[in-house]
């Protein structure tokens, strides 16, 4: 690797990065000639000779194609485009990075007219069954020669042009079909997927699998490593990988700020990508005079009216006045983005009182409405979720989010693209697939529940979303709106509208179903070791190697200039300063609940407070608010509660319209004190000390005074300002926290005894604490270069083949036996417990209806906030897999795999919805399941949906549990599984697509 890494080519083309039309006026031309811009890269095997004519193809570093055409546009491409059909041209593989309504379709159309012209065969490939729907109508329009398979529809399979999902296309290569010997092109969409923790590993053995005769194009995001990407695709196939990146944006945006609760709009982003700092400063007063003029009505006993996002008062009426008034300026369409499906809805509810539809369009919108639902039974047309929707609709507004029901989220797409809807609430999918832009974009928030904290969006999701807004042709510029209900830091704003888009990083992980088929496979070629050492993964970690080797000399040469002198005795006064520091972090997150420390936080309370390792000092207690959680949201750290302090800051810090920067009072400096939002947990002190306020603190000279005070008395406690006891002052008698005060007054007793704490030799301690930093970080490095994750993967590797051994799945000589060919064939759910299932013989006592239901603890599906309570018939079963995914859980805890064994049996069996598949099954209607459960009717269908693909083997790549039975010769339980499919395919659960 270390050999060939260093002979591939980066040929940047910056000819071609200047491909624009003859130049206008300087100022406009300039601007829009930066924007058309492409840059152009290739990465080339060693010893690669291009035998392409350049006068026809150009040259590697500069392709240009001037033959004839294999498909003509009825516009001019753009230089991007241009670039990327040379490249296809060349019959090389290429990368297409590129924003949203860039037109990266464009470039996938071209390969597909080269595949027709040349009379070969091209697959799609997208990462989700709605995307692959919508782009087989799409194609289908333009090509007709255009098969779909996805799983469970099945269209065409012979056509030349075939759109499937990513997982299908794994399914074929894995078991080697016919039809890819045929095929000369495969054009992944959305390659960014790569990076999704469940998925992404689908894509990534697929793209090692290909056979290197077939060309691929890659259609992604803008992100900021797609020369790495090609890099790899270089090395693993030994061909040329071109990357096509723009960062143009067919319609320039202006980006808005609207603060909550305020009124008014500040634009931050002009269309030439200038960051207007002087109209943040605006903003960011707006704010501190709002939560000043909110402390002022509290303290004399007036309703400011303010509630939270989603609530009543501010959240709700702010989109509604901001939708209003995106109407009365002819702004429309417009699409409103929360992170919360149930927050799309309770929005989309509340614009009762606006009509944006003119009786000609709601005639239109009646009449493709009611022409939609007459794919559904009688019955069916009756439910509220579908008679519902009609008003909302006529009155051009819509909902869309994967939990509707499918036929209303197509009918809102198709709706939309016609321009029936001119307010629609989204969630963030919206943003993927077919170009369907709006001239307005709205955010409702710039903070997303990742399923591990409330976190701002990123740069690459903000792009995603933003390039929904603008109109090519229709639009001069497209206007995005962002609301926030709290101050913002001017980096992290700029950061997320202005910054660089997210790498492309691998999430690869080795599987069991993977591992199995390739130890099956009969040509012995691919092994799992094989998959591991080219994965990108692998590549990524490789390529990383020498800088850290550099950064460790560096660190290393660092450590030797520090003094060590007197090292002993600083280390022993550092490590009783740090012990002291952790239990006393410990000791504030249990006084910080608000039921104990809310009743001291009265105003003119001293606290101290800590960001982190950032000590902001003494601050004066102004008011307390509490914030309630936005509507779909987990309650914030610390109950949502918010503590107006009054805090020391540099002077000057908040001329740049930054929220002011809170730090320590240095002698002698003259600072100012701000009112900052702080949150329950960064309190990191409380003092007995309160001191009085001023009615009235928005003049500065009365937070002046403030400051003046908390200076005098850091003048009369030299050793610290008295603190609150837990125990004596807040008679807290938790016998924890009583051993935990009683351990901090032991050590801070040996603190103040030691001698550096009266001499305080700060360049002493400062070098040293440097030194032990310098020589952690050398350490962990070191461990990194050492720790080669090609091993790491041989070690879980070895481990998994073990647990193959002990549950029968191979043999002593890795030889897969008759339970491994079951479980080759099961890529949803855990194969290991699928497989267990059926050869401990608890499918065998079943029927068909509880077969299903069983199956469909398999299936991902949302998680229901309600009490799971199970009829008899289906709680034993459960019961029963239960037990065997604990076993296996242990199983793998013994060969030594990181799993533990609640979480495991808790994430692979999912009851949620026995239940109702049970019921359904059995013949109940839709409008008496979804009573059943608080899980959005969409889910429930698309859960149904991946049931019945699980179930029943209906394509040849999509090998699940009736393809399993078969394999092993159990004719009963094969034609168990293909009677419980049977059961679920009715009514509205499988109602065949709008797009279809």
């Amino acid at each position: 690797m270390e050999e060939e890494s260093a002979t591939l080519g980066k040929r940047k083309s910056p000819e071609k990065a200047d491909v624009t039309g003859t130049p206008k006026q300087e100022s406009a031309s300039r601007r829009r000639t930066l924007a058309r811009t492409c840059v152009h890269e290739v990465a080339v095997p060693s010893g690669y000779i291009s035998t392409k004519d350049e006068s026809i193809h150009g040259t590697l570093s500069n392709p240009v194609y001037n033959g004839e055409m294999a498909k003509t546009y009825k516009f001019e491409l753009d230089p991007f485009q241009q670039v990327s059909v040379a490249c296809l041209e060349r019959n090389e593989s290429v990368l297409v990075s590129a924003h949203t309504s860039a037109g990266k379709t464009a470039v996938a159309e071209y390969a597909i007219a080269m595949a027709f012209r040349d009379k070969q065969r091209v697959i799609y490939t997208s990462p989700l069954k709605a995307l692959s729907n919508q782009k087989y109508r799409e194609l289908h329009q333009e090509f007709q020669d255009v098969g779909l398979m996805t799983g469970d529809v099945t269209l065409s399979p012979n056509a030349s042009c075939l759109v499937m999902t990513t997982e299908i296309l794994r399914g074929m290569l894995y078991r080697g079909s016919e039809v890819l010997k045929e095929v000369a092109w495969v054009i992944f969409d959305e390659i960014h997927y790569m990076k999704d923790r469940e998925r992404g590993v689908v894509w990534e053995e697929s793209i090692i699998f290909l056979p290197p005769a077939i060309k691929m194009v890659f259609l992604s995001a803008t992100m900021s490593n797609a020369t790495e990407f090609a890099e790899w695709i270089c090395h693993l196939h030994k061909q040329p990988c071109h990357v096509v990146y723009t960062d143009f944006r067919p319609t320039p945006l202006q980006h808005y700020v609207f603060p909550m609760g305020g009124s008014g709009l500040y634009l931050v982003v002009d269309e030439n990508e200038h960051f207007r700092e002087e109209n943040f400063m605006k903003l960011q007063d707006s704010f501190i005079k709002q939560r000043l003029g909110d402390w002022n009505n509290s303290a004399n006993g007036k309703s400011s009216g303010r509630t939270a996002k989603g609530g009543s008062a501010s959240g709700g009426s702010d989109i509604y006045k901001i939708v209003k008034m995106i109407m009365e300026r002819k702004f429309h369409p417009v699409i409103v983005f929360s992170f919360s499906r149930r927050e799309c809805e309770y929005h989309a509810m509340s614009m009762s009182k606006l009509d944006f539809n003119t009786q000609e369009e709601k005639n239109a919108v009646e009449e493709v409405f009611r022409n939609a639902v007459l794919c559904l039974n009688e019955e069916d047309r009756c439910l509220p979720a579908i008679e519902l929707m009609l008003p909302l609709l006529m009155r051009g507004i819509a909902v869309h989010h994967s939990g509707l029901l499918p036929v209303i989220k197509e009918l809102v797409e198709l709706l939309f693209q016609e321009g029936l809807i001119k307010a629609l609430f989204a969630t963030e999918t919206f943003a993927m697939g077919l170009n369907m832009p709006a001239k307005t974009v709205v955010f409702t928030s710039v903070k997303k529940w990742d399923g591990d904290s409330h976190r701002y969006i990123g740069s690459g999701e903000y792009i995603q979303m933003s390039g929904r807004a603008g109109r090519r042709g229709k639009d001069e510029r497209g206007i995005c709106i962002i609301m926030i209900d709290e101050q913002m830091e001017m980096n992290t704003l700029k950061d997320m509208v202005l910054g660089k888009p997210a790498p492309l990083v691998s999430t690869f992980r080795l599987s069991y179903y993977s591992i199995l088929n390739l130890m099956s496979r009969a040509e012995g070629q691919i092994s799992a070791e094989h998959v591991i050492r080219n994965s990108f993964h692998q590549f990524q970690y490789e390529k990383t190697l020498p800088d850290i080797g550099k950064k460790v000399s560096r660190l290393e040469q660092e450590a030797a200039l520090l003094d060590a002198s007197g090292e002993a005795e600083v280390a022993e006064y550092h490590k009783l300063k740090l012990e002291i520091a952790q239990l006393e972090k410990k000791l504030m997150s249990e006084i910080t609940r608000p039921e104990r420390v809310l009743y001291y936080l009265d105003p003119g309370r001293l606290i101290k407070v800590r960001e982190g390792s950032i000590d902001w000092g003494w601050g004066v207690v102004v008011n307390v608010v509490k914030r309630p959680s936005a509507v779909g949201t987990l309650p914030a750290r610390g109950g949502g509660y918010i503590v107006d302090t009054l805090l020391h800051c540099s002077p000057g810090s908040s001329e740049n319209g930054a929220r002011p920067k809170p730090c320590p009072p240095c002698p002698g400096e003259k600072g100012e004190m701000h009112v900052v939002p702080v949150q329950l947990p960064l309190i990191s002190a409380l003092s007995k000390i309160r001191i009085s306020i001023p009615p009235d603190l928005r003049p500065p000279e009365a937070r002046q005074s403030l400051l003046l005070a908390v200076q005098e008395l850091g003048t009369r406690f030299p050793q610290g300002l008295p603190k609150l006891n837990p125990v004596t002052d807040m008679k807290i008698e938790d016998l924890e926290i009583v051993e935990l005060v009683k351990q901090i007054e032991e050590l801070e007793k040996k603190l103040f005894a030691h001698p550096l704490h009266k001499s305080q030799d700060e360049h002493q301690i400062r070098s040293f604490q440097r030194k032990a930093e310098v020589n952690h970080e050398i350490q962990q490095l070191k461990s990194k270069m050492r720790d080669s994750q090609l091993q790491k993967f041989r070690d879980e590797l070895k481990n998994r083949a073990r647990v193959l051994k002990k549950l029968g799945h191979i043999d002593a000589d890795d030889v897969v036996q008759l339970k491994g060919r079951a479980a080759c064939l099961i890529d949803t759910g855990d194969e290991l417990l699928v497989t267990e299932l059926m050869f401990n013989g608890t499918f065998n006592d079943l029927d068909h209806h509880q077969v299903a239901a069983l199956a469909s603890c398999f299936i991902p599906v949302d998680k229901s906030s309600e009490q799971i309570q199970l009829r008899t018939e289906i709680a034993k079963p459960l019961h029963q897999l239960q037990e065997s995914a604990r076993r296996i859980a242990e199983i793998q805890h013994e060969c030594k795999l990181d799993v533990n064994v609640d979480e495991y049996v808790e994430s692979t069996v999912r009851p949620f919805l026995m239940d109702v598949i049970y019921c359904w099954s059995k013949g109940a209607t839709f409008a008496e399941v979804i009573q059943m459960t608080d899980i959005f009717e969409g889910s429930i269908i698309r859960s149904a949906r991946r049931l019945d693909e699980f179930l029943n083997q209906r394509f040849t790549y999509c090998t699940q549990l009736r393809a399993a039975a078969q394999a092993v010769g159990e004719v009963d339980l094969e034609n168990k599984f293909a009677a419980g499919s049977e059961s679920l395919r009715r009514g509205i659960m499988f109602a065949n697509s709008l797009y279809l």
